[in-house]
């Protein structure tokens, strides 16, 4: 018969995840995800090494996200399954293989393979957002969540920056070869240095086991029965697809005109963008930190006006580039709030589907950025800037909106 004392530690709740832990579980996210972007300013490079057709180079981008989008749908939900961190060591080391590829490929078929496995692994950096939530104690939870998720902020903005920069240094492929190394090295020092899960956070133990058990089929099918079954979950994917719709409607396009007189800016000068809105990451701290002390909705709610207000000075960009500057901080401000807030209740309801959550959301989140990206370039080019900036303005109002009908009922 088990002793009481030896019971009670093994149910005891974990004692929490030490903030270097945290701060590195951040990085592995931002090298993760920004694998995903190294792309977009080297493609002329990359069409040019291969004798690509120019329109045809965009195949490399359509591949990376398509994989990105599977890999939401096929890998994240696993992390319910088998350990955190098992799986992220495993496909970090399984990414560097991809990167590696990528950096070798002889053919554009092979490398464009290997982008599109590159897209899909990438999806580690929400299995590592999961897997803090669950080492974290729970009343630290939102800054541990805060902390990583400004790993991915930081990764998606500045990948374009130092990707551009590397490849007029040692040419694109070195890009990778650099990443691959990186990623290599995150994936030892997970394995070396972060603890292993020893169960799931408040789960009832009869819901872990039977998730255990669950086939592969039904663990994906179930990331879609989780939105007929938890409001939270529609609530929070809906605010996802509205917000980074809005963002996606501001990057996307903002090369056309920086490009363009009276700017006339080169690739690398409008990289450095990237660096305003790293910025804006900040605000991943601050919510979390809010969302922690009970004041969620609150920060959300600041963070959903700071998005409608950055488009402001977003118009005033013929006047000069700062303006953009100050709306590329405001708006990645409140995007990070809303969407660490959104993490943080996601992961108070169902702690053992915390990764088929993760993977639900995101592919809205997904889903936003693809809309956000078709629908700003279409309007840029029949309308101009200043209709690209009302289309923003209208979805981040619309976000707003949504959310305090949902506040009121």
């Amino acid at each position: 018969m088990t002793s009481p004392t030896r019971a009670t530690a093994a149910e005891a709740p974990p004692r929490g995840l030490p903030p270097a832990a945290a701060w590195l579980l951040s990085v592995a996210c931002g090298l993760a995800v920004a694998n995903v972007y190294y792309s977009q300013p080297l493609l002329d490079l990359i069409a040019a090494d291969y004798g690509i057709d120019p329109a045809t180079i965009g195949l490399v981008g359509t591949l990376t996200q398509t994989g990105y989008a599977l890999g939401l749908l096929l890998l994240v939900p696993l992390g319910d399954r088998v350990n955190r961190r098992t799986l992220t060591t495993a496909q970090l080391g399984l990414s560097v293989l991809a990167l590696a590829a990528v950096a070798l490929a002889p053919s554009a078929p092979l490398m464009l393979a290997a982008m599109a496995a590159v897209g899909v692994l990438a999806v580690v950096a929400q299995v590592v957002v999961a897997y803090a939530a669950s080492l974290a104690a729970p009343a630290d939870r939102g800054r541990v969540v805060g902390t990583v998720t400004s790993g991915i902020v930081v990764g998606i903005l500045l990948a374009r920056t130092v990707a551009g920069t590397i490849g007029d240094l040692a040419g694109w492929r070195a890009v990778y070869v650099v990443s691959a190394v990186a990623t290599g090295a995150m994936a030892l020092a997970v394995a070396v240095v972060l603890p292993a899960e020893r169960h799931r956070p408040s789960a009832p133990t009869g819901q872990t086991a039977r998730t255990a058990r669950i086939s592969y089929p039904r663990l994906i099918g179930s990331v879609f029965t989780l939105f007929a079954e938890e409001p939270v979950l529609r609530a929070r994917a809906v605010l996802a697809l509205l917000t980074f719709t809005s963002i996606t409607v501001l990057l996307t396009p903002m090369v056309l005109p920086l490009a363009a007189p009276p700017f006339s800016l080169s690739h690398t000068q409008i990289g450095l963008f990237g660096l305003a809105g790293a910025a804006g990451a900040l605000g991943a701290g601050r919510a979390g930190r809010q969302a922690d002390r009970g004041r969620a909705e609150h920060t959300a709610g600041i963070g959903l006006l700071a998005m409608l207000a950055a488009w402001i000075p977003a118009a005033l960009l013929p006047r000069s580039v700062w303006w953009l500057v100050l709306a590329m901080v405001v708006i990645d401000y409140g995007l990070q709030s809303v969407h660490v807030v959104n993490q943080h209740l996601l992961y108070q309801v169902r702690p053992e589907a915390q990764s088929r959550l993760t993977a639900g959301y995101m592919l809205l989140y997904s889903a936003g950025c693809a809309a956000g990206a078709i629908g700003s370039t279409v309007v840029y080019e029949h309308w101009g800037w200043t209709a690209v900036c009302l289309l923003g303005a209208a979805t981040s109002l619309a976000a707003l909106l949504y959310w305090l009908a949902r506040k009121q009922n």
